[in-house]
C-alpha cells in the first residue's frame, strides 16, 4: 500500500491537468462559436442587414403632467415635421444702369416630401416666374431644386432634389373624401420665414371654391382654422393620425395675415395631379380639342354654356362633327356649338366644362350636349389626351 501511494499521485495528477486542459479548449470553442453574434450586436455594421440606415429615434422625453391630447400633438409633429422643407426662390434681374445681371431673393414658401426620388411639393404660386428654386429639408441641409412640372389649375408644383434617398422622409397620404367638418387638423409650415411652425385648429367647412392661379376654380377645398400665414404655402394639412389630407393654399385676410380662415387643395385631387406632373410636366387631362370663347363674350351673346371658337384639326371636337365659330363670305359671323351638357352633367360656362372632364380619362367615350341654331342636340365624342 505504502509504494502504491506516489503511483497514485502520478495520477490524480494526470487527471487534474487532463482536466484542465479539457475545459480550456471547452471554453475556447464557445467564445468562438458566441463572438460574431456579440459583435453584431455590438457593431451592427458588420452585418449585411443593418448596414442599411436605419432611423434615428429623436423623440424627446415628454415632461410630466401633460395631457394626452398633448402628448399626441408632439408627436404628430416629431413624426410628420420632416417630411416638411422650407422652400425659398429667387429672380434675376438686370440692373438698369451697370446691365449687370443680379439674383434677387424672390419670397419663400413651405414644402413636404412626396417620395423616396426627391420629388418636394408645393403650391405654384410659391415658385411661379422664379429663375431658381431651393429647397432645405428638416435636417438643414439645402438644395437647388429642379422644376419638374407644375399645375396653374390647380396651384400645384412639383419640384426634384437630389438629396440621399435615406435623408428623405416621405409624408403619409391620406384620403379627403371622407373628412367631416369639426375634425381636428394641423398646419406645419413656415410662416415669416420661420420654419418647423406647428398650428393646429379644426376643418371649418368642407367644399369651398377658390380660384387659382390661372383663373379656373380649384372646387371642394378645404376650410379650416388652423392658423396660416405667408410662408405657409405649399405646406401639409395633416389629420390626427398625421396623414396628409390637403394642401395649404390660401388665406382670407383683409389685412394679409390670419384671419382664422385658410383654405387647402384636398389630397385627393393632390393624388391625381401629382403623378401627371411627375411624368409628363403637365396635367394629362383629356381633352376635346377646342378653344373656347372668354366668359365675357358668352354673357355679352346672351348664351348659355361654352361656346366652340376653334377646333383642333383632327382633334375629338373635329371627327365628331362639332362647328366652331366662323364668318361667312359677307364677314358675318356664324356661331359655333355651345356644349351646354356632358354625360347629363350641365356645363353653365368654360371653367366648369374643364372641370366636368377631369373626372374622365383619354379614350373615354362621353355624350356631348350641344346647342345649335338653336336646337338642342347630343353628339358622342371620343375624347382625347393631352397634345
Amino acid at each position: 500500500m505504502k509504494n502504491s501511494s506516489p503511483f497514485r499521485l502520478l495520477l490524480w495528477a494526470v487527471l487534474l491537468v487532463a482536466g484542465f486542459m479539457a475545459g480550456t479548449a471547452w471554453n475556447t470553442k464557445m467564445q468562438r462559436d458566441i463572438a460574431p453574434q456579440i459583435s453584431a450586436e455590438e457593431n451592427p455594421n458588420n452585418t449585411q442587414e443593418a448596414a442599411q440606415p436605419t432611423p434615428v429615434n429623436n423623440k424627446t422625453p415628454m415632461p410630466p403632467g401633460l395631457m394626452d391630447s398633448e402628448k399626441a400633438t408632439i408627436r404628430l409633429f416629431e413624426n410628420s415635421a420632416p417630411s416638411v422643407a422650407y422652400i425659398t426662390t429667387s429672380a434675376l434681374r438686370q440692373d438698369f444702369w451697370t446691365r449687370n445681371v443680379m439674383e434677387i431673393p424672390q419670397g419663400s414658401g413651405s414644402g413636404f416630401v412626396w417620395d423616396r426620388d426627391g420629388h418636394i411639393i408645393t403650391n405654384y404660386h410659391v415658385i411661379k416666374d422664379a429663375n431658381r428654386s431651393q429647397v432645405t429639408l428638416a435636417d438643414r441641409t439645402t438644395w437647388d431644386a429642379e422644376v419638374v412640372g407644375y399645375a396653374p389649375e390647380k396651384d400645384l408644383a412639383v419640384l426634384k432634389i437630389d438629396a440621399p434617398r435615406n435623408t428623405l422622409r416621405p409624408i403619409p397620404v391620406g384620403i379627403s373624401e371622407n373628412l367631416m367638418v369639426g375634425q381636428n387638423v394641423y398646419a406645419i409650415g413656415n410662416p415669416f420665414g420661420l420654419d418647423q411652425t406647428l398650428t393646429t385648429g379644426v376643418i371649418s367647412a368642407l367644399g369651398r371654391e377658390i380660384k387659382s392661379v390661372s383663373g379656373i376654380p380649384i372646387r371642394d377645398v378645404i376650410q379650416s382654422d388652423a392658423a396660416i400665414n405667408p410662408g405657409n404655402s405649399g405646406g401639409p394639412l395633416l389629420n390626427s393620425s398625421g396623414e396628409l389630407i390637403g394642401v395649404n393654399t390660401a388665406i382670407y385676410s383683409p389685412s394679409g395675415a390670419s384671419a382664422g380662415i385658410g383654405f387647402s387643395i384636398p389630397v385627393d385631387v393632390v393624388r391625381w395631379v401629382v403623378p401627371d406632373l411627375i411624368k409628363y410636366g403637365k396635367v394629362n387631362r383629356p381633352t376635346l380639342g377646342i378653344e373656347l370663347a372668354n366668359v365675357q363674350t358668352t354673357q355679352r351673346l346672351g348664351l348659355e354654356g361654352a361656346l366652340i371658337m376653334h377646333t383642333v384639326e383632327g382633334g375629338a371636337a373635329e371627327r365628331a362633327g362639332l362647328r366652331p365659330t366662323t364668318r361667312d363670305q359677307n364677314g358675318r359671323i356664324r356661331l359655333g356649338d355651345s356644349i351646354i351638357a356632358i354625360n347629363g352633367e350641365e356645363v353653365k360656362s368654360g371653367n366648369e366644362l374643364i372641370l366636368i372632364l377631369e373626372k374622365y380619362k383619354a379614350g373615354d367615350v362621353v355624350r356631348v350636349k350641344i346647342m345649335r341654331d338653336e336646337k338642342e342636340k347630343e353628339v358622342e365624342v371620343k375624347l382625347d389626351g393631352v397634345r
